[in-house]
């Protein structure tokens, strides 16, 4: 009763504060460093945002992120430059056709002084690893990566080893129609939390680039990046992402659009539970880059496509059509009412 006793311009002003969001995380801090992480790349990547940006939630959700392309779009050297933007441990593996697991995990060695075995860590152990061109590799030794992408540990001989936080995996792959890959099977690709495609630039973004490469001289590019975010911080950041509010719709919106996946016509398999886990954990991410503490429709859309795309197989006729992964996703999504 008292507002309409207000002037009009206090009326407008009242409704305007009501409007105004204040933030129950801090998330400040984290929107700066993550806009000090994408100016780091930006010195070097050219018209990669939704690529980078996928890499940095694929970070804060904990998860490991698969990356395919063609040869000679920047898929390793942006892998690399988002590596050096952390002060963390890196290390790089190349899958070629005759790695083998003990290539990749270690193996126990013999000590001649001591006449016990003693086990040599491969470059596995590290915080960020990027293996370069995985579907290059057979699948026993695709296979070695099971455990340590599900549960960050490594077990040989009997004895377990824990990989130290943060740890993730970003692996690039050729696509399944160039010369010498192996396909990746469904539980193996079921780890990654995203499947980014990464296309050829535009034609304004390649002269870019052609600048940008001219104008560093001898330089190189991975010298031009300077480490911004700590491991205690990502782990600040990740404790402020998982308290982010999830409304009971969203759920509801997030499973309905998953559980459409396993019945559809077009189909022949459908995405898992941890695929609904992975659309909720990279929606609240999102949702925390733009500074917000809820999640909205919207970030889950924008979670589809890269967690979707290489949980679902097509069918044999709808594959032989030439129907994308995502047009399904596409149709699904459509077919869900957007919860308001």
């Amino acid at each position: 009763m008292e507002d309409q006793n207000l002037p009009t311009d206090s009326k407008e002003q009242t409704a305007q504060d009501n409007l105004e969001f204040n933030s129950r995380i801090p998330l400040q801090e984290l929107q700066q460093a993550i806009e000090a992480l994408k100016a780091q790349l930006s010195k070097v990547i050219v018209g990669q945002d939704d690529f980078v940006e996928l890499l940095i939630v694929g970070l804060l959700s904990d998860g490991h992120v698969l990356i395919e392309g063609v040869p000679g779009i920047a898929k390793t050297l942006t892998a690399k430059l988002f590596a050096k933007t952390l002060k963390t441990e890196f290390s790089r593996i190349q899958f070629t056709p005759d790695l083998m697991p003990s290539d990749v995990l270690g193996t126990s060695v013999l000590n001649m002084k001591t006449s016990d075995f003693e086990f040599k860590q491969g470059p596995i152990f590290s915080n960020i690893v990027l293996i370069d061109e995985i579907n290059r590799a057979p699948a026993k030794t695709q296979a070695a990566l099971f455990e340590v992408m599900e549960e960050r540990q490594i077990t040989i001989d009997g004895n377990t080893y824990e990989m130290k936080p943060p740890f993730m995996v970003l692996a690039t792959q050729n696509p399944i129609e160039q010369e010498g890959t192996y396909a990746l099977p469904e539980a193996q690709l079921d780890r990654f939390l995203f499947k980014i495609t990464v296309d050829y630039p535009n034609l304004d973004d390649e002269i870019t680039i052609l600048k940008t490469h001219h104008n560093r001289k001898a330089v190189h590019a991975i010298s031009e990046i300077n480490a911004v975010l700590s491991p205690e911080q990502l782990i600040t950041y990740k404790d402020h992402i998982q308290n982010i509010i999830i409304e009971e719709k969203i759920f509801s919106y997030i499973a309905t659009i998953v559980s459409k996946t396993r019945n559809h016509p077009h189909l022949y398999l459908g995405a898992s539970p941890r695929a609904s886990l992975a659309i909720m954990t990279a929606s609240k991410a999102f949702a925390a880059i733009q500074g917000r503490d809820f999640v909205t429709p919207d970030d889950v859309k924008k979670s589809l496509f890269p967690v979707l795309r290489h949980r679902i197989i097509l069918s044999p006729e709808r594959e032989m059509e030439g129907m994308t992964t995502e047009q399904v996703v596409t149709m699904i999504s459509q077919s869900v009412e957007i919860p308001r």
